[in-house]
C-alpha cells in the first residue's frame, strides 16, 4: 500500500489574492464577529471568482471566500425548492 504524502500545490489565484496580504484574521472570525471587512477586502479582489468557485467546489464550510460567508454558500449549494 503507497501513499501519497506530497502536499497539493498551492493554486495561483492564491498567491493573487488580496486575502494572501491581509492575514486570516478577517475572513475567518470568531462565532457572531462581523465579516463586513473580510467582504470589503473581496470586493476589491480580482481572484473574488476564482476563491468563490474553489469554495463551492471543495465544500469550504468556514469563513468568508468569494465574498460570501458559509451561510450564503449553504445557499448557493441547496437546491432549489420544488414547485
Amino acid at each position: 500500500m503507497q501513499i501519497d504524502t506530497t502536499a497539493q500545490p498551492k493554486l495561483a489565484w492564491q498567491e493573487q489574492a488580496l486575502c494572501a496580504q491581509t492575514g486570516a484574521d478577517f475572513f475567518f472570525p470568531e462565532p457572531g464577529s462581523s465579516v463586513r471587512e473580510a467582504k470589503y477586502i473581496c470586493r476589491m479582489c480580482t481572484m473574488r471568482s476564482a476563491c468563490l468557485e474553489y469554495a463551492l467546489a471543495n465544500d469550504e464550510r468556514f469563513g468568508v471566500w468569494g465574498g460570501l460567508s458559509e451561510k450564503e454558500r449553504y445557499a448557493l449549494r441547496r437546491p432549489a425548492p420544488s414547485a
